[in-house]
């Protein structure tokens, strides 16, 4: 049974397949790009998704990246590749994306029908499909109007900035006369949707522990980390994400103890903390037992979650004697949370729509202080105009 809770369901039913998008809209008015950073679909995608990884200065800046993305790609591919067999040989990542895309679609073609039909396209930063195949397939389409809208719901300039400043790239070469209007959704950390979501994905992870024990567990929201050097040029991720965990927190009356970690750090260099697993075997040596992980920064299931979170970290917590560490389950396909996509676009469409609006947000307009990335200045020129 479903409840509700104002517009949003408070129970989430079971998944479908995820199926292709769009087929049945030969001729769509609105092209909604979703952005994010893909995952190798089997075993022989591994090795190019790593290299394109580790190319991007945006996301890991190196010495000599080109030549250190090609070393270090080449040597983490075994390994990686083993992580990627123990889930199931790929990521799910395209999966939750398509069904996510194709249902938000449905809603959007009934909430707005001025700007339907919609169609989504999956623009994976290191994956397939990549950014230029998805313009590709929206110049078939004979798309107009296009919305950019990441699927990070907080800005990192190595997430979300990244994948604006190669769709600025890709639209140079593949429409350079500027034949598709385009805005972007760049942030929405805070949306009740989103937050909503969470709360009961937190609920429903609090319920498989005891009822006279449950307020007593540790609610740990777990993101993917940045290191100190982009976060020190002023960029916004580590504050957006602990305004959702706070969001996510009001939302639930503050009823468990909680604290905001880090994963997926790389390399010697500084990164932000505490660390996950550091976090997870800290708390369990503080007498903490039962602590409830939560994926806060993350809308599907990955390898972060599915390898690092439930198997990597779950066999370290066993390991040390920590039996009530369990997590939330991720957004995926959650009919609140595919509500919530749809009701930020079609916001974002009717605030964009009448002559002289901006087509990008106050705060994509502003670099960040240190900035001394250039393409960052030129893709908020393109896309403001």
């Amino acid at each position: 049974m479903v409840t509700t809770t104002g517009m949003y369901p408070t129970r989430t039913p079971a998944h479908k397949d995820a199926q292709d998008a769009g087929t049945h809209k030969p001729k769509p008015k609105t092209g909604i790009v979703l952005m994010n950073l893909g995952g190798p679909g089997g075993q022989n995608e591994v090795h190019d998704f790593l290299l394109r990884l580790f190319s991007d200065g945006d996301l890991i800046p190196l010495p000599m990246q080109s030549y250190a993305a090609q070393f270090i790609a080449k040597r983490r591919t075994p390994k990686i590749k083993e992580q990627y067999q123990q889930i199931g040989g790929g990521s799910p990542i395209r999966k939750w994306t398509t069904e996510q895309g194709t249902a938000m679609e449905k809603i959007l073609d009934k909430i707005s029908p001025e700007t339907a039909p919609h169609k989504h396209y999956i623009a994976f930063r290191y994956a397939t499909p990549l950014t230029p195949e998805a313009l590709e397939a929206m110049k078939a389409d004979g798309i107009e109007r296009a919305v950019a809208f990441t699927q990070y719901p907080q800005y990192s300039c190595s997430t979300t900035g990244s994948s604006m400043n190669e769709l600025y790239r890709q639209l140079q070469e593949l429409d350079p006369q500027r034949k598709m209007k385009w805005s972007v959704i760049d942030r929405w950390f805070t949306h009740n949707g989103l937050v909503q979501a969470f709360a009961n994905h937190i609920e429903a992870g609090l319920e498989q522990y005891p009822a006279e024990t449950r307020d007593k567990v540790i609610v740990l929201f777990s993101a993917h980390s940045l290191p100190m050097e982009i976060v020190n040029r002023g960029d916004s991720y580590p504050s957006e994400v602990a305004a959702t965990v706070e969001a996510v927190m009001k939302k639930l009356n503050y009823r468990n103890p909680y604290r905001l970690v880090w994963q997926s750090q790389v390399g010697p260099k500084p990164w932000l903390g505490p660390k996950t697993d550091k976090a997870i075997l800290g708390l369990g040596e503080k007498g903490h037992n039962d602590q409830l992980l939560v994926p806060i920064a993350f809308t599907s299931d990955h390898i972060e979650t599915l390898f690092e979170l439930d198997l990597e970290y779950g066999e370290e917590a066993h390991k040390a004697g920590i039996t009530g560490l369990k997590r939330a389950e991720s957004l995926n396909a959650d009919p609140v949370f595919i509500q919530a996509m749809a009701d930020i676009v079609k916001t974002h469409l009717d605030d964009t729509a009448p002559a002289g609006s901006s087509p990008i947000s106050k705060q994509f307009a502003v670099r960040c202080p240190g900035c001394t990335n250039d393409t960052c200045k030129d893709t908020r020129e393109y896309f403001k105009q």
